[in-house]
């Protein structure tokens, strides 16, 4: 019999080691959940940004489920997160800078609220193009103008050498007027001319120091004269712009016909060629104010005539000499 259970023992265990080994496996491990409510800084709802759940090795695969957008109330879940890997979570939304999470790693069948997924608004370069007004631009232009000097301290306030200038405002004709009225070179101007006229015994103020007095007065008031009524009063009235335009281009003739022109054709603050009423007029009246303080026998209709068709002549002389000549002698003049 002990034999007999002996052999029955030793087959069972033959057998037992022939059967095919079955393999147990280890059972996965239960996923996660991640979720979240998505705000701005005011704390109001960012809905439909983009979430994103990433890996931070490389070698570990991501879950299924990695990519997911927030919901209209700013809402998101991601499920399905395998446990044991370390993610960032990424949230972006237009208009908002990237929003970043720190490490997180989830344990089997964690169930993950994530708190404060507070968005900045995205920071931006802004360029900002600063557009001057007409009168913004043509102040500048007078400012320029103010500092154009032949051979550095002639003044040659009125000659526009901007391809495009502006057109003067009121307060920027009567600004360069009283510029050039008080120029100290105006009155040396004045003073040259007066010692001509002593040299000349002309108008009839006599000799002597009264007499050259009398003709520096005199002709200091008829430039000043000139200069206001001419080159700021009616060119307000009229809508005129006193300034000599320098063309610099094109011909010989075109630009001798345009300096000859230039004292019977100015340009209006509109832009277009209007007959000078402005400095014409300027020339008359400051002829029948000096009808006031000249000599007696001086005065008449050929004073204030003369003088007009002196000073015309005189403007056609500055302008062909402004053409062709100060440009070059200006030094802070702008290049057209």
């Amino acid at each position: 019999m002990r034999i007999r259970l002996l052999f029955s023992i030793l087959m069972i265990c033959a057998l037992v080691q022939h059967l095919p080994a079955q393999q147990v496996s280890a059972p996965e491990p239960q996923t996660g959940t991640i979720v979240g409510t998505i705000t701005d800084v005011r704390s109001d709802i960012i809905p439909e940004a983009a979430v994103s759940l990433e890996s931070q090795d490389s070698d570990s695969p991501l879950t299924p489920a990695a990519k997911v957008a927030a919901n209209d109330n700013g809402f998101f879940i991601i499920n399905y997160v395998r446990p044991g890997i370390a993610y960032h979570l990424v949230v972006s939304a237009t208009g908002f800078a990237p929003w970043t999470s720190p490490s997180i790693t989830l344990q089997p069948g964690q169930y993950l609220e994530l708190s404060k997924i507070t968005l900045q608004v995205a920071a931006s370069i802004t360029t900002v193009t600063a557009v001057l007004s007409p009168e913004e631009i043509a102040t500048e232009q007078v400012h320029i103008e103010e500092k154009q000097r032949v051979l550095g301290f002639v003044p040659n306030f009125y000659v526009v050498y901007d391809q495009h200038p502006a057109p003067l405002t009121a307060k920027l004709k009567f600004q360069l007027a009283l510029h050039t009225s008080i120029d100290p070179v105006t009155f040396l101007g004045a003073a040259f001319i007066s010692a001509v006229d002593q040299a000349g015994d002309t108008p009839d103020y006599g000799q002597g120091a009264k007499g050259y007095a009398q003709r520096f007065g005199a002709n200091y008031t008829n430039g000043v004269t000139d200069i206001l009524f001419g080159g700021a009063i009616l060119p307000s009235l009229l809508h005129q712009d006193p300034r000599y335009y320098y063309q610099g281009t094109g011909t010989t003739k075109s630009r001798l016909r345009h300096a000859l022109t230039s004292s019977i054709i100015c340009k209006g603050d509109n832009g277009k060629p209007e007959f000078n009423f402005s400095s014409i007029g300027g020339f008359l009246i400051s002829g029948a104010i000096a009808e006031s303080y000249y000599p007696e026998r001086n005065r008449g209709p050929g004073l204030v005539f003369n003088t007009t068709a002196i000073d015309i002549a005189a403007n056609m002389a500055n302008g062909v000499i402004q053409e062709f000549l100060l440009r070059h002698l200006t030094p802070s003049a702008k290049k057209p």
